[in-house]
């Protein structure tokens, strides 16, 4: 065996121990002991989905930027996400993600997985065929064309930016429209494409 491959190998095994570690020392301790959901995280490569000079902090408990404006949420949120949406075999799921990372853990526990960017959410033209949607980020709004591509029904699971504070929040379409309830205080990357509409006071 090689040098270099003898050093791939140990950043492999690495990086394997790292995922187990954060696994105990940041999920299970936060409540998160769902085995469905300890068992996607553990088969995904997180470091898989971060810029290469970031892969040796994928496992760290908090975000990595992916580009200059965005960035991959700390691996507790993408869990509470996960746990809050219980998702199902059944389900069509449309996720709004900067990293194929969430759509990956989520992807062998339902249906279907479409996995697109925060620009190309707000360009998507659907007719309404998902039950699940998982927003990798927090919004201050969701666009029309994105509640119109759910089924009436879908679940909404997705991080919320309300007072400048950032919240986990999910909700339920009815009627062409998603009242969103927050669950629980989390530091949640903010999604920009999806703020509100700058106001006037006076």
């Amino acid at each position: 065996m090689t040098l270099a491959v003898q050093t791939i190998a140990s950043q492999s095994e690495d990086l394997t121990a790292a995922r187990r570690a954060m696994i105990d020392s940041q999920l299970r301790v936060s409540g998160i002991n769902q085995p469905w959901l300890l068992e996607a995280i553990a088969r995904v490569a997180r470091e898989d989905y971060v810029p290469v000079a970031a892969r040796g902090h994928a496992y760290i408990d908090r975000a990595i930027p992916i580009d200059a404006d965005h960035a991959l949420p700390a691996p507790l949120v993408q869990a509470k996400l996960l746990a809050e949406a219980a998702p199902r075999a059944d389900d069509k799921v449309l996720v709004i993600s900067q990293s194929g990372y969430l759509g990956a853990l989520v992807e062998p526990m339902v249906q279907s997985v479409e996995t697109v960017d925060a620009a190309g959410a707000l360009a998507l033209q659907s007719m309404p065929v998902y039950k699940l949607l998982l927003i990798d980020g927090a919004i201050e709004q969701l666009p029309a064309n994105v509640v119109a591509a759910l089924v009436d029904g879908a679940r909404v699971v997705t991080g919320l930016v309300e007072r400048g504070v950032t919240r986990l929040a999910s909700g339920t379409v009815k009627g062409g429209g998603v009242s969103l309830e927050a669950v629980a205080d989390l530091g949640i990357p903010v999604l920009r494409e999806f703020a509100a509409p700058k106001t006037w006071s006076f």
